[in-house]
């Protein structure tokens, strides 16, 4: 049963239903991995292979982290924009838990966040995926430009009697997209 509030009526939010599953695909995905790698080298090998991985995990989060910190501390000591250092910031933090924990699937995307020449794939990719999910939940009327006439009939009078700047315009929407 759905509430208004887009929660179910637990009060557990409606998207947790929607990542559970995903959750455990990406589980088992890393298991069906992990036992095609054993396969291949042997399980003693497998789990060399996955330490070696949260090693360099911790190594790259370490040496990346701090060149972001710097670049964030060198964005605000001149007043420049930081929207892109705090993305690294963001991408790093995110590349380095998928390093350290276990699986070889976490560990490819997490190079690819770590590694400032394929951090910017990430990027785009979380960009467009952001993009697609917020663009296709706006109305169709707020997608492009809004074209407005005023329909004033009078002046405007404050309390006191006299002209006021209007606090409120009234118009009407002629239309969403230019030559409707």
């Amino acid at each position: 049963m759905a509430t208004p509030l887009g929660s179910t009526a637990v009060g557990r939010p409606a998207r947790a239903g929607r990542l559970r599953p995903l959750l455990g695909l990406y589980a088992l995905a890393e298991v069906v991995v992990f036992v095609l790698v054993a396969s291949q080298i042997g399980v003693g090998w497998t789990i060399l292979l996955s330490l070696g991985t949260s090693v360099l995990g911790w190594v790259l989060l370490a040496r990346q982290g701090s060149r972001v910190l710097r670049d964030l501390q060198e964005r605000a000591r001149t007043r420049r924009p930081a929207a892109d250092a705090l993305g690294n910031a963001g991408l790093v933090a995110a590349g380095g838990g998928l390093m350290v924990l276990p699986g070889f699937i976490g560990d490819v995307l997490g190079l690819l966040c770590l590694l400032p020449g394929t951090r910017a794939i990430a990027r785009t990719l979380i960009a467009r995926v952001f993009a697609a999910r917020v663009l296709s939940h706006l109305p169709d009327r707020a997608a492009g430009p809004v074209h407005v006439t005023s329909t004033r009939t009078g002046e405007v009078f404050g309390a006191s009697g006299h002209r006021a700047a209007p606090s409120v315009i009234e118009g009407e929407v002629v239309g969403g997209e230019p030559g409707r």
